[in-house]
């Protein structure tokens, strides 16, 4: 009978198994660090890095890394994200739910394309190690996604005819090959199909923040997927923000559209 309780003991010990957290009564570990000290000598993007890359990020590397994240806190109540979380806060629910909300609209068109440019990013990559052209590999790697979608995930932006954040983050990265933190490869990489979408073209398709965010991440090693985890956690900040100023408003059950305007109605026509 003990040796059934043991047995029960342990499976329910290992039902979550995690290297993340070690939590007993007094104390609390994140990756084999004791809070207190996360607490004291750390940042929070320092944090980040250890939560999922499993290491601190260098200075340099932290620096990229905050500034993505700063890059993708807000865009304005026109972003349908940030839209759907005001919406939401008018309807009596909570600001969690209201953020929420916002971060459920989060897919593979509004807020995926980060995701989407760091696997363009890791494919033009390995295209090149195999053919040892990177203008070879840019080609060939944007022509087979062009096959599948008209819309390169990354480049061109449908409001700002250069997205401003873009240079900033270029100079940053390009420091950063300078000093040696990062390999650069990705800069290469994102910058040749940058080239390749504006040749022949009298109006260039310059980089958007998602691929110059997305240049980051793959230099940092992050896996498409947590691409897509860190904008949602720098957006959710804007969320938060955009949340409660409508809450502070008093607004109720405020729509997409002022209540003065109407939807045009497209429908059959009544019958006489």
């Amino acid at each position: 009978m003990s040796e059934t309780v043991q047995e029960i003991k342990q499976e329910m010990a290992s039902w979550w198994a995690t290297e993340i957290s070690d939590i007993s009564p007094g104390s609390i570990r994140l990756r084999g660090h004791d809070i207190q000290e996360l607490m004291s000598d750390w940042d929070f993007v320092s944090v980040i890095g250890l939560m999922l890359a499993q290491r601190r990020p260098s200075d340099i590397e932290g620096r990229l890394l905050n500034a993505a994240l700063v890059a993708s806190v807000d865009h304005g109540p026109q972003a349908p994200s940030i839209a759907a979380a005001r919406m939401a806060a008018t309807c009596g629910v909570g600001l969690n739910n209201a953020v929420a909300t916002g971060v459920n609209l989060l897919g593979d068109t509004h807020g995926g394309a980060g995701q989407q440019c760091v696997e363009l990013l890791y494919e033009t990559e390995k295209e090149r190690a195999t053919c040892g052209s990177l203008s070879e590999a840019a080609k060939t790697v944007t022509d087979r996604w062009r096959a599948k979608t008209k819309y390169l995930p990354g480049f061109g932006h449908r409001f700002h005819p250069r997205d401003p954040r873009r240079d900033p983050m270029i100079e940053m990265l390009n420091e950063a090959v300078a000093s040696g933190a990062i390999s650069g490869k990705y800069l290469e990489a994102g910058l040749a199909i940058e080239r390749l979408l504006s040749e022949g073209r009298a109006r260039p398709v310059p980089m958007n923040i998602d691929g110059a965010t997305a240049i980051v991440y793959a230099e940092l090693g992050f896996s498409a997927p947590l691409a897509r985890g860190l904008f949602v956690l720098a957006r959710s900040v804007g969320l938060v923000a955009h949340a409660w100023e409508e809450m502070q408003s008093n607004s109720r059950i405020k729509g997409p559209m002022p209540k003065s305007i109407l939807p045009s109605y497209v429908g059959p026509n009544p019958k006489p």
